[in-house]
């Protein structure tokens, strides 16, 4: 199998995996109905970085020890329950805040800047231990159990353009329909329902088990 044709398949797993329902796909969703276009490629850029980085991690004693280790697994899963209960409380805050305006920076006027989306979808990826045993499984069947620099690296690559070309096509079409979500009672049920869903991803994160 030529190179290119390895990379694919490889992109074309990180995608079905990108596409399952999680946090990332609820981060981007809500930037994206929230702040517009820009700032749904900028969280799907987060992720995608968080991807790089999770890949990378994977090939090295970081993620063995994470796969091992109890503790290590409980620590990082609760940083990141911890850290989805944020973006929760946010969400809620922001359903209670709408007064009618149709300006939708106003109940969540701590993330306004692209900088502030970007990390919104580092962090979420980034700080979900599942995400690192998705790659801890995944690495070795494409670059083998002791990969090199040159290998891992463009792999790494091909991982955060598929996750965050996913993630672009998302945003594209969730902010299609931003004026549906300038409607203050649209945006009231909207906060109040991914919320609930940050909330119940965070619940599930910190009660699952290490494998």
């Amino acid at each position: 199998m030529s190179w290119i044709a390895h990379a694919a398949a490889f992109g074309g797993i990180i995608v079905l995996g990108a596409m399952t329902p999680g946090p990332d796909l609820a981060v981007v969703i809500r930037r994206s109905a929230i702040s517009g276009r820009q700032h749904g490629f900028a969280t799907a850029a987060g992720v995608a970085t968080g991807v790089f980085i999770w890949l990378a991690i994977a090939t090295t004693g970081i993620a063995a020890l994470l796969a091992a280790s109890a503790t290590a697994f409980t620590v990082v899963k609760v940083i990141g329950a911890a850290y989805l209960a944020y973006l929760a409380i946010k969400a809620f805050r922001s359903a209670r805040r709408q007064t009618g305006s149709t300006d939708l920076a106003d109940g969540d006027s701590r993330v306004t800047s692209l900088r502030g989306s970007y990390l919104e979808g580092f962090f979420t990826n980034l700080l979900n231990p599942k995400a690192g045993l998705f790659f801890i499984a995944l690495v070795p069947q494409f670059l083998g159990n002791s990969p090199a620099l040159t290998e891992t690296v463009p792999m790494a690559g091909v991982a955060a353009t598929a996750a965050g070309a996913w993630f672009v096509v998302v945003a594209i079409a969730v902010s299609a329909l931003r004026r549906i979500f300038a409607i203050p009672k649209v945006r009231a049920a909207m906060d109040a329902i991914m919320g609930t869903a940050l909330l119940a991803l965070g619940v599930k994160l910190v009660t699952s088990p290490h494998p």
